[in-house]
């Protein structure tokens, strides 16, 4: 009914940019709305998922560097990151709650060393 795939992460250097890509796909994404609800989350090693960008709003962490957009004729969500940190190495996950069901992808695996 719903997948999502994630793909760009990578090897960066502090200071780097990176540019994820989610590309949605199945019949929720049919539904009015849907497509607008998906949003971004990370989990560090041994650490929380924790929230990182939606629709208007970013986690204060990211917030101007970090920009969320989509493409709507290939249903795909991105997510550029500027300015990239140590702090922000990290599994990114696409995500989208829906009808109280949350529906993950399988993550992109973000790296920022020097």
């Amino acid at each position: 009914q719903v997948q999502l795939v994630e793909s760009g992460g990578g090897l960066v250097q502090p200071g780097g940019s990176l540019r994820l890509s989610c590309a949605a796909s199945g019949s929720l994404f049919s539904t009015r709305g849907a497509f607008h609800a998906v949003d971004w989350y990370r989990q560090a090693p041994g650490k929380e998922r924790e929230f990182v960008a939606r629709r208007y709003e970013y986690a204060p962490s990211v917030n101007d560097r970090f920009t969320i957009s989509r493409d709507n004729a290939k249903n795909t969500v991105y997510l550029q990151m500027n300015t990239l940190k140590l702090e922000d190495t990290a599994r990114y996950y696409c995500h989208i709650a829906w009808d109280g069901v949350h529906y993950w992808g399988q993550g992109t695996q973000v790296t920022v060393a020097s």
